[in-house]
């Protein structure tokens, strides 16, 4: 039976290194759009996320101005936490800083520093979404 993570345990797991997933309402009758997504946090901050400031993901965002985010642990024992967001800023061009930041957290210093030196960032947007709600499950017992 999974048991509920606190407020800590769920800020501290999102804090983690995940790929999460992104969703937000589309339009036209379709599902709502779900796209894994590089992600950053700190806890008791917010999320930031970069991406093509043109993509369909970044449309759909700015229409809705609300998103949900799922990261999980894909290997048992299970866990994860969704939280439903607010985007309280919207950044174009995503700053440098952000965009190495972002990569290093995923790719480690050497390799993130080169991934994000191979774009200057012109076509990006950084959006920073507030959490202002939280579910998580621990399935370790």
């Amino acid at each position: 039976m999974p048991k509920p993570l606190t407020e800590a345990q769920r800020q501290e797991f999102l804090a983690d290194k995940h790929v999460a997933v992104l969703s937000v309402a589309a339009e036209d009758g379709r599902p709502p759009a779900a796209v894994p997504i590089w992600y950053d946090y700190t806890v008791g901050g917010e999320i930031r996320i970069s991406t093509g400031a043109g993509s369909r993901k970044a449309r759909l965002i700015e229409k809705a101005g609300v998103v949900s985010l799922t990261v999980q642990r894909e290997e048992p024992p299970y866990r994860y936490v969704i939280v439903e967001g607010t985007v309280v800023d919207a950044t174009t061009p995503s700053p440098a800083a952000a965009r190495e930041a972002l990569a290093i957290r995923y790719l480690g210093p050497e390799e993130g520093r080169a991934f994000a030196g191979q774009s200057d960032g012109s076509g990006s947007v950084l959006l920073t979404i507030r959490p202002d709600r939280w579910i998580g499950h621990d399935f370790s017992e």
